[in-house]
Protein backbone atom coordinates (compact mmCIF):
# COMPACT_ATOMS: atom_id res chain seq x y z
CA UNK A 1 0.00 0.00 0.00
CA UNK A 2 1.24 3.08 -1.03
CA UNK A 3 0.59 6.89 0.59
CA UNK A 4 0.41 8.71 -2.77
CA UNK A 5 -0.54 11.69 -1.04
CA UNK A 6 2.70 11.96 1.06
CA UNK A 7 5.08 10.99 -2.37
CA UNK A 8 3.21 13.35 -4.43
CA UNK A 9 3.85 16.08 -1.69
CA UNK A 10 7.86 14.50 -1.38
CA UNK A 11 7.74 15.58 -5.25
CA UNK A 12 6.16 18.98 -5.27
CA UNK A 13 8.69 19.99 -2.64
CA UNK A 14 11.85 18.93 -4.26
CA UNK A 15 10.26 20.82 -7.29
CA UNK A 16 10.05 24.22 -5.10
CA UNK A 17 13.38 23.57 -3.20
CA UNK A 18 15.48 22.52 -6.67
CA UNK A 19 16.48 19.00 -5.57
CA UNK A 20 18.29 17.00 -7.92
CA UNK A 21 18.23 13.44 -6.20
CA UNK A 22 17.53 11.52 -8.79
CA UNK A 23 16.87 8.49 -7.01
CA UNK A 24 14.59 9.79 -4.68
CA UNK A 25 12.54 11.28 -7.41
CA UNK A 26 12.57 7.73 -9.39
CA UNK A 27 11.03 6.24 -6.16
CA UNK A 28 8.61 8.66 -5.32
CA UNK A 29 7.38 8.27 -8.97
CA UNK A 30 7.37 4.20 -9.37
CA UNK A 31 5.09 4.82 -5.97
CA UNK A 32 2.86 6.93 -7.96
CA UNK A 33 2.53 4.61 -11.33
CA UNK A 34 -1.05 4.35 -12.09
CA UNK A 35 -2.08 7.24 -9.83
CA UNK A 36 -1.06 10.79 -11.51
CA UNK A 37 -3.97 12.15 -11.98
CA UNK A 38 -6.33 14.68 -10.30
CA UNK A 39 -4.58 16.07 -7.04
CA UNK A 40 -1.88 13.71 -7.09
CA UNK A 41 -0.55 14.93 -10.11
CA UNK A 42 -1.40 18.31 -9.77
CA UNK A 43 0.47 18.16 -6.22
CA UNK A 44 3.73 15.98 -7.52
CA UNK A 45 4.20 18.79 -10.36
CA UNK A 46 3.29 21.88 -8.06
CA UNK A 47 6.02 24.79 -8.14
CA UNK A 48 5.64 26.73 -5.42
CA UNK A 49 4.42 26.33 -1.99
CA UNK A 50 0.68 27.96 -2.43
CA UNK A 51 0.48 25.52 -4.87
CA UNK A 52 1.48 22.62 -2.94
CA UNK A 53 -0.98 23.98 -0.22
CA UNK A 54 -3.52 23.87 -2.88
CA UNK A 55 -3.39 20.74 -4.19
CA UNK A 56 -2.39 18.95 -0.45
CA UNK A 57 -5.73 20.32 0.50
CA UNK A 58 -7.47 18.81 -2.56
CA UNK A 59 -5.97 15.40 -2.42
CA UNK A 60 -6.95 15.42 1.45
CA UNK A 61 -10.80 15.98 0.35
CA UNK A 62 -10.61 13.24 -2.20
CA UNK A 63 -8.94 10.67 0.99
CA UNK A 64 -11.57 11.42 3.46
CA UNK A 65 -14.42 10.77 0.55
CA UNK A 66 -12.49 7.13 0.13
CA UNK A 67 -12.25 6.90 3.85
CA UNK A 68 -16.19 8.00 3.86
CA UNK A 69 -17.24 5.42 1.16
CA UNK A 70 -15.00 2.63 2.86
CA UNK A 71 -16.83 -0.34 4.98
CA UNK A 72 -15.03 0.44 8.71
CA UNK A 73 -15.13 -3.67 8.37
CA UNK A 74 -12.75 -3.32 5.50
CA UNK A 75 -9.35 -4.45 5.87
CA UNK A 76 -7.89 -1.38 4.65
CA UNK A 77 -10.02 0.91 6.51
CA UNK A 78 -7.68 1.72 9.48
CA UNK A 79 -4.64 1.95 7.10
CA UNK A 80 -6.47 4.88 5.19
CA UNK A 81 -7.02 6.48 8.20
CA UNK A 82 -3.72 6.30 9.42
CA UNK A 83 -2.91 7.72 6.00
CA UNK A 84 -5.16 10.41 6.46
CA UNK A 85 -3.15 11.47 9.97
CA UNK A 86 0.05 10.95 8.18
CA UNK A 87 -1.15 13.48 5.61
CA UNK A 88 -2.85 15.72 8.07
CA UNK A 89 0.14 16.28 9.89
CA UNK A 90 2.63 17.16 6.40
CA UNK A 91 -0.16 19.47 5.72
CA UNK A 92 0.57 21.38 9.00
CA UNK A 93 4.41 20.78 8.17
CA UNK A 94 4.12 22.46 4.58
CA UNK A 95 2.10 25.38 6.86
CA UNK A 96 5.25 25.52 8.89
CA UNK A 97 7.70 25.85 6.27
CA UNK A 98 5.41 28.51 4.58
CA UNK A 99 5.44 30.32 7.75
CA UNK A 100 9.03 30.02 7.97
CA UNK A 101 10.15 31.19 4.73
CA UNK A 102 7.39 34.60 4.99
CA UNK A 103 9.49 35.29 8.49
CA UNK A 104 12.76 35.19 6.40
CA UNK A 105 11.23 37.29 3.80
CA UNK A 106 10.12 39.81 6.64
CA UNK A 107 13.30 40.03 8.52
CA UNK A 108 15.29 40.71 5.09
CA UNK A 109 12.69 43.34 4.24
CA UNK A 110 13.49 44.40 8.28
CA UNK A 111 17.24 44.43 7.50
CA UNK A 112 17.09 46.08 4.26
CA UNK A 113 15.13 49.24 6.10
CA UNK A 114 17.90 49.20 9.00
CA UNK A 115 20.29 49.45 6.53
CA UNK A 116 19.09 52.21 5.00
CA UNK A 117 18.65 53.98 7.85
CA UNK A 118 21.61 53.63 9.53
CA UNK A 119 23.36 54.54 6.08
CA UNK A 120 21.43 56.84 3.96
CA UNK A 121 21.65 56.91 0.56
CA UNK A 122 21.84 60.37 -0.97
CA UNK A 123 20.08 60.21 -4.93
Amino acid sequence: MACHEIEALRLGLMNVLGTEDRSAREHAMSELEGHMTGPIEALAEADTLSEIERHLDAALVDLEEEIAETDSDDPEYDYLRGRLVAVRDAEQAVRRLTSQGESVLDGLAEAHDVLHETFPVDE
